[in-house]
């Protein structure tokens, strides 16, 4: 499948994020380096979901995010739902400023991509702290979404490079004429 042929099929693109996502997970799983006091990596997959939403919410359906998070919160034993609803309220989020963000420079992107990076994991330590929930050390939890937020400018350029996943230009239409 060409280039052009994947951007003017947005199932293509979902059937790519699924992969991405399966990928992703699937290398999470795996026993690389993982001793006692090490640092955690960035949450990829929270990069690539927040960076395909800012440049492609069309792509990005609630009903696919939903699955891929619930997926990951069942997979990896965290409370079954509550990452996935963080996530789909932060896409969400953006999905509804679909405007205002494709006139967003990068340096303003990244910003709000960490602020809502930042947002959520304050969001998720706080249902953690009213249920009584053991919570692990806020330190790594910070360190995760620091590595996050440096992550994210990667993730962008892997995305438009690898994927030719843009944002579209103003008036731009797909090839069934349709205004993006």
């Amino acid at each position: 499948m060409t280039r052009f042929a994947l951007r003017a099929d947005p199932w293509g693109y979902r059937a790519l994020f699924l992969g991405l996502a399966l990928f992703l997970l699937f290398v999470r799983l795996l026993p690389l380096g993982n001793t006692a006091g090490a640092f955690p990596g960035p949450d990829l997959l929270l990069c690539l979901s927040l960076a395909w939403m800012m440049r492609r919410p069309d792509f990005l359906p609630v009903w696919l995010l939903v699955a891929v998070f619930l997926t990951e919160d069942l997979i990896l034993m965290r409370p079954p739902g509550l990452w996935c609803a963080l996530v789909v309220l932060a896409t969400e989020f953006l999905r509804a400023r679909t405007a205002l963000t494709r006139e967003l420079n990068f340096l303003v992107e990244w910003l709000l991509a960490a602020g809502l990076m930042v947002a959520m994991l304050v969001a998720y330590r706080l249902v953690f702290l009213v249920t009584m929930l053991p919570q692990p050390p806020f330190g790594f939890a910070v360190v995760q979404v620091v590595w996050s937020v440096l992550a994210y400018p990667v993730v962008v350029g892997l995305s438009r490079l690898a994927f030719d996943l843009k944002k579209p230009a103003t008036g731009e239409i797909d090839p069934q004429g349709r205004r993006l």
